[in-house]
């Protein structure tokens, strides 16, 4: 692929070849199992119940979310094992080869803005670590302009320099680190439920607690009001990884492979994780008076070496997560904005830095900026990238692509001056229906006047951005398949 041209090439984004396709379906697997066994995930099905719901309905909610995310999972990571391109790449397809850099700069600034989220974590776990050895608040008085504590910024600065360290590693260390520590998580998990059993007092006290939505709760007729867009927050949680999957997709030995291991690794693990999260949450009620959401704030409760051992894992498994979910991605986003001057390595820094000044714990000062501003906001903005995608690959090209055509300037998907015009129509018409009611969340003082209808369709925001630059897309295209290679020239 040296004979493309500089502007759109470089080792980094080439297709990946036989000898670099070695995943198997357990390597899937474990990926999946490392990235979902995470605070992140833990903090989005315990915080259901902190919104009302009880642990049965918590669990399917999270359940009945990543069954459906599974769906454009396989449909998108279909072409990087088929052609052994990244997401960055694939993407050239539908918006052209200069217009690809739109939809890859907004799946990496989501990205930064989880890569901070999940420093922020592991920074305080850090923190609460140090705190139980010394047996003293290290969080120091409150800094303005940031908001947060001394020792707070300082543990978060510290975690954000560790990570640093590996992004000279490429994916085959990201995958040994998840293949080894995947256990190790799962037992850390079971450990936190068996202390929360014995202190709850078994199992009973802990589903016994009513969803606050029954029959003379305080939030009595009011589920369906947060089940639905809660779901779209469960779905837009890997509405991420549904875009750039194909970035380790690329690396399977085999469409079965990659098949498999995605089914078996992502909805069984988050239905798991989820309703490990939410019996320990129950539990905290029962023991506490209150929902404790946050794991690493439940574990500074505690007292012992599990304790300590638990903390250590969370900052290890936040350090895989974060590169495996948020820094691999990212870093060839940026990489395929400028080729010849980003590459992977300095597309990682980029995010680290982006990263670093997102000043992520705002986002988790509460479940309704975590879950319907963070979750649901971004699922807006990504799902009518993947509906394109899908549209694109599945129902205008029939699965063929011209990988190199991918990487030249003048060749088939260079449309218009390198845009195509239809995919940003397509992702103007996805977005448009959801702005409004994303305006009413965000800043309900400023756009109070945003009509019921606009925040009720922003409940199905991913849903209903998906559906919209799907249809518009497919038919915008079929009217005139410019571009469109003929086929069977793949």
């Amino acid at each position: 692929m040296h004979d493309q041209d500089d502007a759109l090439w470089n080792a980094d984004l080439a297709p990946t070849g036989p000898e670099q396709r070695t995943w198997r379906w357990y390597h899937f697997a474990a990926l999946w199992v490392g990235m979902v066994v995470a605070v992140p995930t833990w903090m989005l099905a315990s915080g259901l119940i902190e919104q009302g719901m009880s642990a049965v309905q918590a669990t399917w909610t999270v359940l009945l979310g990543n069954v459906i995310i599974l769906a454009p999972m396989l449909l998108i990571g279909h072409p990087g094992a088929r052609y052994g391109v990244p997401f960055a790449v694939l993407v050239r397809a539908s918006f052209g080869t200069t217009g690809a850099r739109l939809p890859a700069l907004a799946r990496a600034l989501v990205a930064c803005g989880w890569y901070g989220i999940q420093t922020w974590i592991g920074g305080e776990a850090l923190l609460t670590l140090l705190g139980i050895f010394l047996r003293q608040d290290l969080r120091g008085a409150v800094l303005p302009i940031v908001g947060i504590g001394a020792g707070q910024l300082l543990a978060f600065l510290v975690f954000w320099a560790v990570q640093l360290l590996f992004v000279r590693k490429g994916l085959l260390t990201i995958r040994r680190l998840e293949t080894w520590t995947a256990p190790l998580k799962l037992l850390a998990c079971a450990g936190l439920l068996w202390w929360a059993i014995s202190a709850a007092g078994g199992l009973g006290p802990i589903f016994a607690q009513p969803s606050a939505f029954a029959p003379g709760g305080p939030k009595q007729g009011q589920f369906w009001a947060v089940f639905l867009p809660t779901l779209t927050a469960m779905v837009g949680f890997w509405g991420t990884l549904a875009l750039n999957i194909p970035d380790f997709t690329r690396f399977a030995r085999s469409q079965r492979d990659q098949a498999i291991g995605q089914t078996l690794g992502l909805p069984p693990t988050m239905g798991l994780i989820a309703l490990i999260s939410v019996m320990t949450t129950s539990a905290t009620v029962v023991i506490y008076g209150k929902a404790i959401w946050d794991p690493v704030a439940l574990a500074g409760t505690l007292s012992g070496p599990f304790v300590l051992l638990g903390l250590l894992v969370i900052a290890v498994d936040t350090v895989s997560c974060n590169i495996a979910a948020n820094l691999v991605c990212s870093a060839y986003d940026f990489a395929s904005i400028a080729p010849s001057r980003i590459d992977y390595r300095r597309g990682a820094l980029i995010t680290a830095a982006i990263g670093l000044f997102m000043m992520p714990w705002k986002l988790l000062e509460s479940t309704q900026g975590y879950i319907f501003t963070w979750l649901t906001g971004y699922g807006a903005l990504l799902g009518p990238i993947a509906g394109i995608l899908i549209a694109d690959y599945w129902m205008v090209r029939g699965t063929r692509l011209d990988v190199e055509g991918l990487y030249r300037v003048d060749g088939p998907y260079s449309y218009g001056n390198g845009w195509n015009g239809k995919a940003l129509a397509a992702l103007a018409l996805g977005i448009a229906p959801n702005l409004p009611g994303f305006l009413a969340v965000s800043a309900p003082g400023v756009f109070s006047r945003v009509g019921s209808l606009w925040t009720g369709i922003y409940s199905y925001a991913w849903f209903v951005g998906v559906g919209v630059s799907l249809t518009s897309y497919a038919l915008l295209m079929k009217a005139r398949p410019a571009g469109t290679p003929a086929i069977g020239s793949a």
